[in-house]
C-alpha cells in the first residue's frame, strides 16, 4: 500500500499519469458517477454515509488497484495482507472483490482526509468507509481503478 500527501503523489511511477493528472484537477463538485480516464482505467466518485466499525467489511481485488482520495469529509480505512484471512464471500469475478472476516489480529489504519490518498494492491484487503469517530457521516470520495 501506499499513503501519502496528494502534493506528493507524482513521485509514484507506478501510478499512472492519467490517474495523476485526474486526481489533482479533481474539485468537490465533479459529477458522480464512473468516469472513464483512459481505456481500462477509470474512477468511480460517490457520495455516502460513513460506517460504525463494527459494520465495516474487509474486501480485495485480484485485476484491479485501487487509488483512493476523498473530496469531502473524512473516514477511516483499515487494511492488511490477506494472507491468512478467511474469506467470508468469495470472489466476484464481474466485480472484482472479495470479503473477508474480520480477523483476530490487529489491523493498520489510514485517515483519509481530503489532502492525502491511498494506493491499494490485490493481496492487500482493506474496509473503508469507517467513521473516524463514531458519528456517521456524509462523504464524497473517488476511487480510480487501474488494472495490474
Amino acid at each position: 500500500m501506499i499513503s501519502d500527501e496528494l502534493k506528493n503523489i507524482s513521485k509514484y511511477a507506478e501510478i499512472p499519469q492519467v490517474a495523476i493528472d485526474f486526481l489533482k484537477n479533481l474539485t468537490p463538485d465533479i459529477e458522480l458517477g464512473k468516469h472513464i480516464l483512459k481505456e481500462g482505467i477509470y474512477a468511480n466518485v460517490e457520495i455516502y454515509n460513513t460506517k460504525l466499525q463494527q459494520n465495516s467489511k474487509l474486501e480485495a481485488h485480484e485485476k484491479y488497484i485501487d487509488i483512493q482520495l476523498l473530496l469531502t469529509g473524512v473516514e477511516k480505512l483499515d487494511y492488511t495482507k490477506t494472507d491468512g484471512l478467511e474469506i467470508s464471500e468469495k470472489y466476484d469475478e464481474d466485480r472484482d472483490i472479495m470479503f473477508f472476516k474480520t480477523p483476530k489480529r490487529f489491523l493498520n489504519s489510514v485517515y483519509l482526509t481530503g489532502t492525502n490518498f491511498v494506493m491499494l494492491y490485490p493481496k492487500e484487503a482493506h474496509a473503508p468507509q469507517i467513521s473516524p469517530d463514531g458519528t456517521c457521516n456524509e462523504v464524497k470520495k473517488v476511487v480510480i481503478k487501474c488494472p495490474l
